[in-house]
């Protein structure tokens, strides 16, 4: 087991160890969660929106007779969206 120590601004640093064994580097995201007996760190792909939305627009075109083209429908759909997902992370955060 590897000790670590809180430092100032609730800064943790992993062990190299414990980096290895997760193959995390610096940038790369921790998913942190409080469970039974502490807390659970998770490694998590963080993909950029830009980038995620073109792979989508790219394989919604791939659909046959269906190629959307974005619009202010779609960027409007887009922020709804986001907005839920914010507001649900805001609920969990309060009951986690």
């Amino acid at each position: 087991m590897t000790l670590m120590r809180v430092r100032r601004m609730a800064q943790l640093t992993l062990p190299a160890d414990v980096r290895r064994a997760l193959n995390v580097k610096e940038g790369d995201y921790l998913e942190a969660k409080v469970v039974k007996d502490g807390v659970l760190l998770k490694p998590v792909a963080v993909v950029a929106r830009e980038r995620a939305w073109k792979a989508i627009m790219h394989a919604v075109s791939q659909v046959k007779d269906l190629k959307p083209e974005p619009n202010e429908n779609v960027i409007a759909a887009e922020n709804e969206i986001a907005e839920i997902v914010k507001e649900h992370r805001r609920q969990k955060r309060k009951h986690d």
